[in-house]
């Protein structure tokens, strides 16, 4: 079995780590195909859907040799389709799931998969319409986020796991620039500034 380069890389500096590997990536593939971030930061409109299982050995763009945006991905434990799933519903009718909470319009089936997301922008309502509509957008984006990583740590599994020594961080992916950034709950209540607009959230399928 090959060596796994994430494995050596489990130290308490791991997410530092992590963060300068993705930012070499991230110069990397903006020296190689310079249009690939800001036409990205625009809006996808990828050609392929793309339904598979969770396991780390199948990432599709790898898989494809295709870049960031050419595929929209689900991916589930076992690859499974359930008629019930809204989520997997909601992947093949629609998209923009962060776009659609800033609006009070019905969205039908995915309705009930976006309420909590409409209660977390209904809960920082005063702070949301202080910001323009973009930075609105962006700043539920990091709620969500962090409200993500709450949630995670009340499970059982999860926090008995922290009390062993596993860390949970939450991340926001700038797609304008292809870098990642760390959020931390109650350091800074500044919308972090990054490339990509309400744009980004765009999906035509």
């Amino acid at each position: 079995m090959a060596n796994s380069i994430a494995a050596s890389m489990v130290t308490p500096d791991t997410l530092a780590a992590l963060l300068k590997r993705n930012k070499e990536w991230a110069a990397r593939t903006a020296c190689q195909y310079p249009c690939l971030f800001p036409d990205q930061a625009k809006g996808q409109k990828p050609d392929i859907l793309w339904i598979g299982c969770s396991d780390s050995r199948c990432p599709e763009t790898t898989l494809l040799d295709l870049q960031p945006g050419d595929v929209f991905v689900h991916r589930n434990i076992a690859n499974l389709l359930h008629p019930a799933d809204l989520s997997s519903t909601a992947v093949i009718e629609n998209c923009g799931g962060v776009a659609a909470a800033m609006e009070d319009k019905s969205l039908g089936i995915l309705d009930p998969w976006l309420l909590p997301l409409r209660e977390l922008r209904e809960a920082h309502q005063d702070e949301l319409d202080s910001l323009p509509e973009e930075m609105a957008a962006l700043k539920l984006v990091e709620l969500n986020v962090l409200a993500g990583v709450k949630t995670l740590k009340r499970t059982n599994v999860v926090a008995e796991a922290m009390r062993k020594g596993l860390k949970v961080y939450g991340l926001v992916y700038d797609v304008g620039s292809g870098i990642l950034q760390e959020l931390v709950a109650g350091k800074s209540d500044k919308v972090i500034k990054r490339q990509f607009t309400s744009e980004s959230f765009k999906t035509d399928l």
